[in-house]
């Protein structure tokens, strides 16, 4: 009991370890827990001296190559636009899942707006072969325009960037799986409070049934599903929406699952199923017949109708009028409809607010490693200890 009631006290510091409760604290312990992360960063390089090395020589090889003129500039060009769109989007797709902070819905931000304006813009001309440049950084219709256009094609136009912010949240479903796995290789719990709340909700099913809430049933869901049917359990969890994934590689890890059987069947389910649902909703939802309906609809609205009608249709009208503006000194006086200025702020919040909730949670961090060294200390035979390197 003193144990439970030990971490219960700590889980309860550590959930008050804020800005907006303790910032002074809180600044404080994530200045040290940056410091932590970048000795542990340099004494791993250091351990990997060859391999770094290596890769160092070879980044220099393939700038050389980059720099030099010549014939093969052409292909360097075409590999150098495919290469940054494509780290663009799996970076974003990592800031979406790595759990830093509460994660950057990046889906929402940019690429479900992405293709919700490849879709309006496709029905618009009729074609998905957008001039290149200026695309993707602004679409314009071709000069000659198609006679009708087809989900598939939108698909096929969006599908590089779509597999590559699935890929990216797969990536970023690694660390609770590593830590798990690396935990149960030394023998000790993972310190990990989603862990320590699944171990929980297990002694808690086998003791009260019947008293478990929606949530908790759904986590042991999860669960069960990954550790009893494997591959296809932890296909199932990550081809649909699921904020409880992270269980499954916190399970993966812990069994041991092999990474190959964890990361294939987590990759096949975020980048290909699941990024095909959600691309194919978003293209349903933002066709043209749809968007006008549902515009269309806002008048019915009581009170507020036909004055939150007039921002949508004005919007529209202006995504219409830049599809079909060449004049690149028109461009740069485009006028701001007031739902792009209110989707502006609403990017900037939800940016700042992800920021805040990364310094909270690094000081969280570094309050675990605080505790983590409190107990070693009060084990026998230790006398000293490094926050740091424990």
């Amino acid at each position: 009991m003193d144990t439970i009631s030990r971490r219960e006290r700590e889980k309860t510091e550590r959930a008050n370890i804020v800005l907006w409760k303790k910032p002074l604290i809180t600044f404080v312990y994530f200045i040290c827990e940056c410091s932590c992360l970048f000795q542990t960063f340099i004494a791993r390089l250091w351990q990997r001296k060859k391999s770094v090395l290596l890769m160092l020589v070879m980044i220099s090889l393939l700038y050389l190559l980059y720099i030099t003129e010549g014939k093969h500039q052409q292909i360097v060009d075409v590999i150098r636009k495919h290469f940054l769109w494509s780290a663009y989007w799996v970076g974003l797709g990592i800031l979406s899942s790595v759990g830093l902070g509460t994660g950057l819905h990046t889906f929402i931000l940019y690429l479900g707006p992405h293709i919700a304006s490849v879709t309006l813009a496709a029905f618009e001309c009729k074609s998905v072969d957008f001039p290149e440049p200026p695309y993707p950084s602004k679409i314009i219709c071709p000069e000659t325009m198609g006679d009708s256009i087809s989900i598939w094609a939108i698909m096929s136009k969006v599908r590089l960037e779509a597999i590559m912010w699935g890929a990216g949240t797969a990536i970023g479903e690694l660390p609770p799986y590593f830590m798990a796995r690396a935990a149960r290789l030394s023998g000790t719990d993972p310190d990990d409070d989603d862990f320590e709340e699944l171990t929980e909700l297990i002694h808690e099913t086998k003791a009260h049934p019947n008293e478990l809430g929606f949530m908790e049933r759904a986590k042991l869901s999860v669960h069960n599903l990954v550790q009893r049917i494997g591959f296809i359990g932890i296909l199932a969890c990550a081809s649909i929406p699921n904020p409880l994934f992270d269980l499954a590689g916190i399970t993966c890890g812990h069994f041991l699952v092999p990474f190959w059987t964890f990361f294939g069947a987590t990759l096949i389910g975020k980048a290909i199923i699941k990024m095909h649902i959600q691309k194919l909703f978003v293209i349903f939802l933002f066709s043209k017949h749809h968007v006008e309906l549902v515009i269309h609809l806002f008048k019915y609205i009581p009170v507020v109708g036909e004055k939150l009608q007039m921002p949508f249709k004005n919007w529209l009208e202006d995504q219409r009028n830049k599809l079909h503006n060449r004049d690149e000194a028109g461009s740069e006086k485009e006028s701001t409809n007031l739902l792009s200025w209110i989707f502006e702020k609403v990017i900037i919040i939800m940016v700042a607010y992800f920021l805040l909730s990364i310094i909270n949670s690094m000081a969280q961090s570094y309050h675990k490693r605080i505790c983590k060294v409190k107990h070693s200390l009060d084990a026998p035979g230790r006398s000293k200890a490094k926050v740091c390197l424990e």
